[in-house]
């Protein structure tokens, strides 16, 4: 069994062997680089996921990464990969798990974990003990970039 360093934000978590639990909005398990469960136990709406996915002020997505289907959609960022297909390259759980928190995959990565409300420094009073997707948002948007396959 091979052993994994999983990081999260600014702390590490102890050397696991082939799965650990993660808290931050909520505790969830990530096992095989995954988390497998729905974070709400229901299957999320791809069409409000699109709606937060836009969000400028919620997923905003774009900012970051390109997508061919909304090419109306203005303001395409360049920083992360296109997500063109990715729901043929990733699993849902998988997808899921970068979508809370890529950090436990890429300490390095500059996508903000989206379902993380502590462990943060600097932060705005009125944002403080929050995270930036609730867990139904989340699984909205993993619905929706369910919907991008090649």
């Amino acid at each position: 069994m091979s052993i994994k360093r999983i990081a999260v934000g600014a702390f590490a978590l102890a050397t696991v062997a082939a799965s650990a639990t993660l808290t931050g909005a909520a505790e969830y398990k990530v096992e095989d680089e995954a988390i497998k469960a729905s974070l709400t136990g229901k299957a999320g709406d791809p069409d409000n996921g699109k709606k937060v996915f836009l969000n400028r002020k919620k997923g905003n997505c774009l900012a970051c990464h390109v997508v061919s289907s909304l090419k109306d959609q203005p303001f395409h960022g360049q920083v992360g990969p296109p997500l063109d297909g990715t729901a043929s390259r990733w699993s849902e759980g998988e997808l899921r798990l970068r979508i809370v928190n890529a950090k436990a995959l890429n300490e390095d990565t500059i996508m903000p974990a989206f379902y993380r409300k502590d462990g943060f420094h600097r932060v705005l009073k009125n944002f403080k003990g929050k995270s930036v997707l609730n867990a139904q948002e989340v699984e909205d948007v993993l619905a929706y970039v369910m919907t991008m396959k090649e």
